[in-house]
């Protein structure tokens, strides 16, 4: 068991009830890496890369704009995305309503069991003690330069309850009240364990009588309604405290993935996060998560797939997964040993998508990829053509100013680092 760590240049709810709380590049004279003996029990490889961006550096004075003593900026905060296979780190700063890329970073776990099917069986990064996580994180703060210690950090959608209902609207103090009662019926564990968060989605005006003398149907309301185990919550807390990080909210990984996909777009829309370890399907109108499926096969599995497939090592299918992707090509070997679990991907979507079109009698404009895989050769065309959807590959840095340096790699980076983007993104 190895830990590397390598180093590149610049180019390269307190939860309360309050709505939407949930508690709160390469410069190769630069590139080193170093080889320890650090060991992880029940662990095989643990990768960290930190690559930092000097933004400042690469840009030229602006009269208009520079503000020496950052009077309308804001300071800059963290997004903290712990999944199952990788930490990721996006540090923002905003001015004048505009985000900057200061720094990101990576901490991957990866593994060499290729005969290991199944997310259960694989190695995840949240069934690390708290002590380890906290000294992946520590490093990549360290290594990577990181000054800010504002963090916003997400909670995975696995270890969350989240659902809609619809109730009678009087106030929101009588709604407050009530709701404890309502999320009875849809938490599967005891409230005394669970923090509780709802937000105000939708508003049903009530319908004029049809006939004189009869009374109108009440106002009713979509209340998003989410919960969390409160061990969870501690757990983070403790993780963040460790770190030396000032834990400023949690969030469910979902809301942080809308904020940085759609912004302030309102339109119906699918979006297929597609993780190391699993994927998540998530329908989104009004901005808000309407329905979240996950399924559980993500890139990693494909990899292993790849890996029996053709009797290579877990790192050789990687790279060939990588390079060869989707490609229509005679000799593509990779595509064939991949292609039924991307498949099953296509036909989890789109029964996802067909159950809520036909449930709530509305289309789904678009469909949008994310994720690691997302970067594969030919991967979007070949979910475009399966599913006969619009589909396309989502740029959680659209709205983000980075270097220019950064630009050949941005869309791989927005892939990969859109729930920390989104966190960053939050107001705090």
């Amino acid at each position: 068991m190895i830990w590397t760590l390598s180093i590149s240049g610049r180019h390269s709810r307190r939860i309360s009830r309050s709505r939407g709380t949930l508690w709160e590049k390469q410069d190769p004279k630069t590139s080193y890496t170093l080889v320890g003996d650090k060991t992880f029990p029940r662990y095989d490889i643990i990768i960290l890369t930190v690559i930092k961006t000097a933004i400042e550096g690469r840009r030229k004075p602006n009269p208009k704009h520079h503000n020496m003593f950052n009077l309308f900026g804001e300071k800059g905060k963290l997004g903290i995305d712990i999944g199952t296979a990788a930490i990721k780190i996006v540090e923002l700063e905003k001015s004048g309503g505009r985000f900057t890329l200061k720094n990101y970073g990576l901490f991957e776990l990866k593994s060499t069991d290729v005969q290991s099917s199944g997310s259960g069986t694989g190695q995840s990064i949240l069934k690390l003690p708290d002590q380890e996580i906290i000294w992946g994180l520590k490093e990549l703060i360290k290594k990577g330069n990181i000054k800010s210690t504002d963090a916003i950090a997400s909670i995975p959608s696995f270890s969350t309850f989240a659902t809609i209902i619809e109730m009678p609207y009087l106030s929101e103090q009588e709604l407050a009240k009530a709701l404890p009662f309502e999320a009875r019926k849809y938490i599967p564990i005891p409230l005394s364990e669970v923090i509780l968060d709802w937000s105000i989605i939708d508003i049903s005006s009530p319908a004029s009588p049809r006939s004189p003398g009869s009374a109108p149907k009440p106002t009713t309301v979509q209340v998003f309604l989410a919960a969390v185990p409160r061990d969870e919550t501690e757990k983070y807390k403790r993780i963040m405290k460790g770190a030396g990080l000032n834990l400023k909210a949690l969030e469910l990984e979902n809301t942080a993935l809308i904020r940085a996909l759609l912004g302030n777009d309102l339109s119906p829309t699918a979006i297929v996060n597609i993780g190391g370890r699993s994927t998540s399907i998530v329908i989104v109108n009004k901005g808000y998560e309407r329905v979240s499926h996950n399924y559980e096969i993500g890139g990693f599995e494909i990899t292993k797939s790849i890996a029996r497939s053709l009797n290579v090592s877990i790192e050789k299918a990687e790279e060939l997964k990588r390079k060869m992707g989707m490609k229509e090509a005679d000799e593509n070997i990779v595509n064939e040993a991949m292609v039924s679990l991307i498949d099953m991907m296509v036909f989890e979507t789109k029964k996802t998508i067909s159950n809520y079109e036909s449930s709530k009698n509305q289309k789904i404009a678009r469909v949008l990829l994310v994720g690691g895989l997302t970067n594969m050769p030919s991967f979007v065309n070949y979910f475009k053509q399966k599913l006969n959807m619009d589909v396309y590959g989502a740029n959680a840095f659209a709205r983000i100013i980075y270097p220019e340096s950064l630009k050949p790699i941005i869309q791989e980076l927005a892939n990969a680092f859109s729930i920390a983007a989104g966190l960053a993104m939050r107001d705090i």
